[in-house]
């Protein structure tokens, strides 16, 4: 077995206020060594955010404006060139980022937008699914990365949070080509994990301050939970947001196979800062079954039963607005979802035996009209 351990660092903050939020970001950052530990003088330094979509902070879909400040201010002590920017599933990154709040702290601070539309190859041979990826243009070319992410539920991965956060570096539709080449949760996360692999972020910030429970990424409750989460393993970082929910790790599969591909580790970390017993809660929100998110490729993936047994998405009509962001945003091809023949009178309808359950419409609705329901079938064959 081995001896290696990661250190995740617990701050308590109570709230968003910008002093409180500062003193949290400094003395974490400093129980890690100091920003200086991450970023030289001179170097290009990108902070990535992640801006799913641009909406107000009281949704708890991004880490708030305040701690992206936070960060912000203490990084640029260091003498480093600073950059931020993000790609999110739907619209214009710089856009997203103007309506979160984020372009509005970075004029103040003078931090410029990097080229998140632009796309660059960078091979991966040591990738264990992918051997090369598009990334964009302002990850390529900066020196180091510091990933800035939300602590979140999300339907496919059960939580979103270090790992995940780099799946914006890819820009704009080609994040797609991944949900459709990759359509369950194991070989989604294993990409996650190579991605991660790949682009190194030197550090991982978690704004849980107010944290996502139920049907996140987007559409789920605000939780408060009153902390910041520092560490340089995005592994033992969301392993401990785990434990602080009462979800089992080994459920979360971009922690397993972040364990089995080498980018970090679920046990023996070393915690510092705020007791973590301070934190928990044994009834956040979450997916806690032991049953898969989505099917696998075995016997159930490819034939009839995975039409009227697998968990799918599933609109809510009464809240459905019909605004179609749903069907613009499906990577299944053909389409899993088109307008009946009333047009848009009525809400999409699903074609199950196209759907690839990678849950993008339910992550992108903008009005919580999509869920993940496992029909009748299911929960008997699931148990």
């Amino acid at each position: 077995m081995s001896n290696k351990r990661s250190i995740v660092a617990l701050i308590q903050c109570d709230d968003y206020s910008p002093e409180k939020v500062q003193a949290a970001l400094n003395r974490g950052l400093d129980l890690l060594g100091g920003a200086g530990t991450f970023a030289a003088k001179g170097e290009n330094i990108l902070l990535k955010p992640n801006i799913l979509s641009g909406e107000s902070s009281e949704k708890c879909i991004s880490p708030h404006p305040e701690v992206f400040r936070a960060v912000v201010k203490v990084f640029s002590r260091t003498g480093a060139s600073l950059s931020y920017g993000d790609s999110p599933g739907f619209g214009n990154p710089k856009s997203n980022a103007q309506r979160g709040g984020f372009s509005a702290v970075a004029e103040e601070e003078g931090v410029a937008w990097a080229d998140f539309t632009t796309a660059r190859a960078m091979q991966f041979p040591e990738g264990k699914v992918i051997k090369k990826f598009s990334i964009a243009e302002g990850v390529a070319e900066s020196d180091g990365l510091v990933s800035i992410c939300k602590l979140k539920t999300h339907a496919l991965t059960r939580i979103t949070g270090a790992i995940k956060n780099q799946f914006g570096c890819i820009p704009g539709a080609r994040k797609a080509e991944f949900h459709s080449v990759m359509p369950t949760a194991t070989l989604f996360s294993q990409m996650l994990v190579d991605l991660t692999q790949l682009l190194k972020p030197r550090l991982f910030i978690m704004d849980a301050i107010m944290a996502m429970e139920g049907n996140g990424p987007r559409n789920g409750t605000p939780r408060k939970m009153n902390l910041l989460l520092f560490s340089t393993d995005p592994v033992a970082l969301d392993a401990t947001v785990c434990r602080l929910v009462n979800l089992d790790p080994g459920l979360v599969e971009p922690l397993v196979y972040g364990e089995q591909f080498g980018l970090g580790i679920i046990t023996n970390i070393d915690y510092v800062g705020d007791p973590i017993e301070e934190f928990v809660m044994p009834d956040f929100v979450v997916n806690r079954s032991p049953k898969k998110t989505t099917t696998d490729t075995s016997f159930l993936a490819t034939s009839f039963l995975r039409r009227y047994s697998a968990p799918r998405p599933t609109i809510k009509p009464d809240i459905c607005t019909k605004c179609g962001r749903c069907v613009e945003v499906c990577p299944a091809q053909p389409k899993a979802l088109s307008w009946s023949g009333e047009g848009k009178a009525s809400p999409p309808v699903y074609d199950y035996s196209k759907c690839i359950r990678c849950y993008c419409c339910q992550e992108l609705c903008p009005f919580n009209a999509i869920y993940v329901k496992v029909p009748p079938l299911g929960k008997i064959i699931r148990g």
